[in-house]
Parts: structure tokens; C-alpha cells; sequence
């Protein structure tokens, strides 16, 4: 981001029906739950695709008692942004490849929610470095960008019936209904959404996160504290106290 004032634009917020699908559990509440929450509380509908399950997340413990663990814990963090369906893939944490199983995968999820916007997870390969007050952007995690990969192109798969003809084996038809793809804490972010009253939810959704927290051996971490600091930078650029930021792709006829 640069220094400028008002750089991003606002969402648009004229649709009903959202879908978040993103690699790891806790992705999303590092800013993009405290937007659902928004949209929630709107009224709009929103489900939860997890690619994994994030059994590879913790390093003490066994990836079979850290499935349930870290399933439960988003689950409840679902819940404190009104978010009631969230469905996991069971792709192997950590090593999560780009291809036609993982795109099908996508497809077949979005043919099932028929969302008309979809909410992702930066898919660059950094973070923005002055969003998060540091003097060189971080790598972005491996599955995060196999999977934002995968999910632009299972968008455009589930429009097109004669990609995957299993799925309509499967009773699933076509869905060309995505209007856009929001990337959130994208590098090259140019949009946003005002959180200033949600964020207290983002904060819960964080929070509930408990176990992987503590597994990362962020005792003193404060979820409410990183996230205002996060929200604080971008509300700058929108125009107002918090917000959250995202990269805008579109497709179809949509906005």
C-alpha cells in the first residue's frame, strides 16, 4: 500500500449469497471473518469450504488428534461470525498441490453453494509489508497460493458444464453465478469493507482459535490488539476507523 489517503474503494454489497473457501482453518480471521460478520449481520448467507484441516498446524501434536482439534476450533469461530455450514475437503495440510483434483474439488463446492461472491485468502506470493508494519513483506505460505490458484480457475470450471462432466453425473449443474473473487490482505488490494462494528466478532472468531495459538507458542498474542492494529491501516485508506482490505477479481457480467 502507499501513504495515500481514501486509496481503497469500497465493496459492493449488493448480493445475498457468499461463500468463503480458503486452505487452513484460521485463514480467514486475521480480517476477512470480521467482514463476514458484516455480511451477516446484513442478513446475507455465508458458508465455510476449509481445503484442510489443518492437522499439520501444530507442531505438538499428532495431526490425528489435531484434525478434531483445529475442525472444532473452526467451527466455533464460524459461529461467532454467523457462519452456521463449514465443510472440509481433507487435502493434506502443508502440501497442498495445484491440479485438476483440487480444481474439481472447488468446483464441485461452489456448484453445491452457488455463492455469488467468493472470499479467499491472499494468493500473492508476499504480504504487504507496510500493512503489517514491517521493512520487508513476508513469503506467503505455499497452500495459500496453490489454492487461491485453484479456486480463480474452479470458479470459471463450475460455469462451464463441459469441464468435469462428472459433477453433473453428480446432479450438480452448472453455476456461473460468481460476480467476483475478494482476496483478502492482498498486496495489490484496492477495495475494502468497513469493519468498525464487526471487528469485536473477528476478534471472537481469533480467539476461538485457541489451541493453534498456543501451539505456535503465542501465549501473549492478543487477537484483539493485532487485529485492530491490521484493520487501523486499512481503515485509513477507505476512509474510515477499521476496515479490511481485499484484491478485487471479476467475472461473467457481474459488477
Amino acid at each position: 500500500m502507499t501513504e495515500s489517503v481514501n486509496k481503497l474503494l469500497p465493496l459492493t454489497e449488493e448480493w445475498q449469497t457468499g461463500m468463503a473457501i480458503v486452505a487452513h482453518p484460521d485463514d480467514l480471521e486475521y480480517g476477512a471473518s470480521s467482514a463476514i460478520a458484516r455480511w451477516t449481520g446484513q442478513g446475507k448467507n455465508f458458508t465455510y469450504c476449509l481445503l484442510t484441516s489443518g492437522e499439520a498446524g501444530i507442531d505438538g501434536m499428532n495431526p490425528d488428534d489435531a484434525r478434531k482439534v483445529r475442525q472444532d476450533e473452526q467451527r466455533a469461530s464460524a459461529a461467532a461470525v454467523g457462519v452456521d455450514t463449514v465443510e472440509f475437503l481433507d487435502f493434506p495440510d502443508g502440501v497442498i498441490e495445484y491440479g485438476l483434483p483440487l480444481r474439481r474439488a472447488v468446483a464441485r463446492a461452489i456448484r453445491r453453494r452457488r455463492p455469488h461472491i467468493v472470499v479467499t485468502n491472499n494468493l500473492r506470493d508476499t504480504f504487504d509489508a507496510e500493512q503489517l508494519g514491517l521493512d520487508e513483506p513476508p513469503l506467503n505460505h505455499a497452500d495459500h497460493i496453490a489454492a487461491g490458484r485453484a479456486i480463480l480457475d474452479g470458479v470459471r470450471d463450475a460455469a462451464n458444464r463441459w469441464v468435469f462432466t462428472e459433477l453433473l453425473e453428480e446432479g450438480l449443474q452448472p453455476w456461473g453465478g460468481v460476480r467476483q473473487v475478494w482476496v483478502a490482505n492482498s498486496p495489490l488490494s484496492g477495495h475494502g469493507v468497513d469493519v468498525t462494528d464487526s471487528l469485536p466478532q473477528g476478534v471472537a472468531s481469533l480467539r476461538a482459535h485457541e489451541a493453534y495459538i498456543k501451539g505456535l507458542g503465542r501465549e501473549n498474542f492478543d487477537p484483539e490488539e493485532y487485529l485492530e492494529f491490521l484493520a487501523r491501516r486499512s481503515g485509513t485508506h477507505l476512509g474510515c476507523k477499521f476496515a479490511v482490505c481485499f484484491e478485487v477479481f471479476r467475472f461473467g457480467t457481474g459488477d
